[in-house]
């Protein structure tokens, strides 16, 4: 064997580069599009990724009131909200949050999928869903992700 030293680069968050994405939310399954926005944020589709540091990129998800469930999921999955307060815990289906909020369902689903700690709350603040196909966000030149 040679006298090389075969070292694994860990990133550092100064030498991170991000870029910026747009998925397309039309007609996609809630959590098979989540999965891969999350790998995105988390930075596990580059190759210099390092567990500690945050080395994902920027994704903008469009058209998110367009979003779809498989099976029952739209009138059974409930969506539950806490007041601290006695008594103060609300549920909302996902229909009804559909017509509230429609994106908030992938912002959720998204955040479920990162760590639940510093680092995922910073990764999170990386995710821009917008309703409809126009997002403010041209200035940065984000690639359209298939």
């Amino acid at each position: 064997m040679d006298t090389l030293s075969y070292k694994t680069k860990s990133a550092r968050k100064e030498d991170v580069v991000r870029k910026w994405y747009v998925i397309d939310a039309t007609d996609q399954t809630v959590g098979r599009l989540s999965s891969k926005v999350a790998n995105i944020l988390r930075g596990k589709h580059k190759p210099s990724y390092t567990p500690h540091v945050d080395t994902g990129d920027n994704v903008i998800v469009i058209n998110a009131e367009k979003v779809k469930f498989t099976g029952n999921k739209m009138d059974q999955k409930t969506y539950l909200s806490y007041s601290l307060y006695p008594g103060g815990q609300k549920s909302i289906t996902a229909r009804e949050l559909m017509a509230k909020k429609p994106y908030s369902i992938v912002e959720r689903a998204v955040k479920g999928m990162l760590p639940k700690n510093k680092l995922g709350r910073a990764m999170y603040k990386k995710l821009f869903v917008v309703v409809g196909p126009n997002h403010p966000y041209g200035a940065q030149k984000p690639e359209v992700l298939k």
